[in-house]
């Protein structure tokens, strides 16, 4: 299985308590077909305090999402959109968006 979504594109939520907000991915897990997004699909974690340097409380990390409930996000059209692949002269792909056919 190929996931065209990578880490660092920007992606906007389609479902879910986050739906129509956009974030930066911070990591994709290809095992889950999962990905994290920067500040989305927050979950509150307790932490123990462990040194006098590294204080103990609660706090909120994104937690790993489905893949399919995003959708790359097209800087050009400011919308969420489907991509295709295009392969140019060289032999090396591009993703370009369906909408406006610019790379995305």
């Amino acid at each position: 299985m190929s996931l065209a979504i990578k880490k660092g594109d920007k992606v906007t939520i389609l479902s879910g308590k986050d739906k129509g907000k956009s974030g930066k991915v911070l990591e994709v897990l290809k095992a889950d077909s999962r990905i994290v997004v920067e500040g989305l699909n927050l979950s509150k974690k307790h932490l123990r305090k462990r040194s006098d340097s590294e204080p103990g409380g609660i706090k909120e990390i994104p937690i790993p999402m489905p893949i399919s409930k995003v959708a790359l996000f097209c800087g050009t059209c400011s919308k969420p959109v489907r991509f295709g692949v295009k392969i140019l002269k060289d032999k090396s792909k591009i993703r370009v968006c369906k909408r406006c056919q610019q790379e995305i």
